[in-house]
């Protein structure tokens, strides 16, 4: 048995879900979090059922690819009884909705959410007189009342099914609409000359925070790796095995304690992203971009996507099936690769740390030709778009509490894949690496897996670096971006080439394919084939971007500029010789033609 949370976007079903499983689903305030069923299973009473979280749905007439994909589970679950989710200040426009599943015979029971901000802003409702309306139980969402939301949902179960006319009249006289217009911080936050400034000095703040020298990030990082390398690395030093002395100080505590290192830096972006997906700004910021993604073969809501491809990329694939139109989340999903991931920071902090004491310039200049990237591949693909329409998200104070829940969340998802999958590509690594093919304990370069990777050492020799190991971690990163930090932590330390080199290293890795849970989540959007063409096309173009990197830092600009001025002056020319002017034909219309 299933039941399902149906509602519009952002009325609170997944928050709900999580009340009533325990479960840990994306919850945000904005439109669009919830892009697939979530599935969960809960004990009702002596039953045990399934409940399952939908995407929003404004009407079963669906626009988006997420709204199709509910009305079909709709479609394809018409046994199952509905929760159907509303926001108080959204009841009028919700309701429509919820009255043609009734008339529909669907035994359904109505949550509603958000009744303390709905009032606070001049709202009423009477929920008793609703619920006698429309003759089903109608509750109010409170953690406080999680017993009787269960109870609710297994007398549900029980219900009769039943045919309900649709009725037009049933708020008339119990229902007080919230006040309409914008806030004053509403009207500065929807002015684009307040909104993006203030959007790009607050991305510049968290970087500055986060980076800079001497401030939180640096100091926590700093703290971390004192804890590994100093003070655990001391009692690994002492250890009198050879083999085990390596795979403790030189390995574990080297590599896997290094990646660890970066987990305060990533934790401050987490939580810069949070606020902003908590507070409804972002919604905002879709709003008012919208005009600039639209001329690179985008929209507005492509924003939510980029900007969630800062925490995951794969994550962020997953929140492209929330567009209005195939071809555009086509090109998003093609163009998320080049936002940097939280899972790249540690690579570029490890190679900038070689060359910078402060490398908060160098990460922001990253990022920066990261998002660069995705603009360009996106003006390369672009095509026609459908209207723009999306619902702004309230403005309110981010719940410290929610934030914090968030937060620490992430953090554990960020440790337990280093305690995993990272440590586990480690372990492998470091076994190839330390023995040969008779199992015997031995350098680097005499080991199996000098042997096995030796013929890789060409992918890289063109921008300075003809050595296996680079192209090993570089190709590690296909398995998950935070190999590549341990790789080379693990092998190096410090970054032993030049700056051209690491600068060109870290195009690379801006511009390659993601990592395999990404390509596996582009695929359950696109399909195997394309996923895989995505994928072995960014590789193959992030590496010859590479080499121009190299090549432009080694003298190469110069040449370029050299050459491009001929070009220039040839075209300025050609169009002053080759004017077009008007003349006049006997329908008195005007036409071109050259003058020699």
């Amino acid at each position: 048995m299933k039941i399902l949370l149906v509602g519009n976007p952002n009325a609170g079903k997944s928050t709900l879900f999580n009340l009533l499983t325990g479960a840990h689903e994306k919850v945000g305030n904005w439109h669009g979090v919830t892009v697939g069923a979530a599935e969960r299973s809960v004990q009702l009473g002596i039953q045990k059922v399934t409940l399952c979280d939908l995407p929003g749905i404004y009407s079963l007439n669906s626009m988006s690819m997420e709204e199709k994909y509910t009305r079909d589970y709709l479609l394809g679950n018409a046994e199952s009884p509905v929760v159907f989710v509303s926001e108080c200040a959204g009841l009028e426009r919700s309701l429509p909705l919820f009255l043609s599943l009734l008339s529909a015979g669907r035994r359904a029971v109505l949550i509603l959410t958000k009744k303390k901000i709905f009032e606070r802003e001049g709202g009423k409702l009477d929920v008793a007189e609703l619920s006698k309306r429309l003759g089903v139980s109608v509750l109010v969402a409170d953690k406080k009342h999680k017993k009787q939301l269960k109870s609710e949902l297994t007398a549900l179960l029980n219900a009769p099914k039943r045919l309900s006319e649709r009725q037009t009249d049933v708020l008339e006289g119990i229902y007080t609409p919230v006040k309409e217009g914008l806030s004053r911080v509403d009207k500065l936050l929807c002015n684009g000359f307040v909104c993006i400034p203030l959007f790009i000095f607050l991305l510049l703040s968290a970087f500055f925070i986060t980076f800079a020298k001497g401030l939180p990030g640096d100091l926590l990082k700093g703290g971390v790796e004192t804890l590994f390398c100093d003070v655990l690395g001391g009692y690994a030093q002492k250890i009198n095995s050879p083999v085990v002395r390596s795979l403790v100080a030189d390995g574990l505590l080297g590599s896997i304690g290094g990646v660890l290192s970066f987990l305060p830096q990533i934790a401050l972006l987490f939580f810069f992203l949070t606020v902003m997906d908590e507070s409804g700004f972002l919604s905002r910021l879709a709003m008012l971009t919208d005009g600039f993604f639209s001329k690179i073969g985008l929209n507005g809501r492509a924003m939510f996507s980029l900007l969630m491809g800062f925490g995951c990329s794969a994550a962020a694939i997953l929140t492209t099936r929330g567009l209005d139109d195939k071809k555009i989340q086509r090109r998003v999903i093609l163009c998320l690769p080049y936002i940097p991931c939280s899972a790249k920071l540690p690579v570029f902090l490890a190679l900038s740390a070689s060359f910078f004491e402060n490398p908060f310039f160098a990460v922001v200049v990253l990022y920066a030709l990261g998002v660069g990237f995705s603009v360009f591949a996106a003006l390369l693909l672009r095509g026609k778009n459908p209207p723009f329409v999306m619902e702004l998200a309230p403005l309110q104070l981010p719940r410290p509490v929610f934030v914090l829940k968030s937060l620490l969340f992430q953090m554990k998802q960020f440790i337990i894949k280093v305690a995993t999958v990272v440590t586990a590509f480690f372990l492998f690594s470091w076994l190839l690496s330390s023995f040969d093919f008779s199992f015997t304990f031995c350098s680097v370069e005499e080991s199996m897996l000098a042997k096995l990777c030796g013929g890789l050492k060409f992918l890289f020799a063109p921008i300075g670096m003809g050595d296996w190991k680079i192209a090993y971690a570089a190709l590690s990163g296909l398995a998950a971006k935070e190999n590549v930090a341990s790789v080379l932590l693990m092998f190096y330390g410090d970054f032993p080439y030049s700056f051209p080199s690491a600068f060109a290293f870290a195009v690379f890795m801006l511009c390659c394919s993601p990592c395999i849970s990404a390509v596996a989540a582009s695929a359950r959007e696109v399909g195997w084939k394309r996923a895989l063409l995505y994928a072995l096309f960014q590789t193959v173009s992030a590496l010859l971007l590479s080499y121009l990197a190299y090549f432009m830092l080694k003298g190469g600009a110069v040449y370029l500029i050299i050459a491009f001025v001929p070009l220039v002056a040839f075209l300025i020319i050609g169009k002053k010789k080759f004017e077009k002017v008007p003349r006049k034909r006997r329908n008195s219309s005007q036409k071109f033609h050259r003058q020699r």
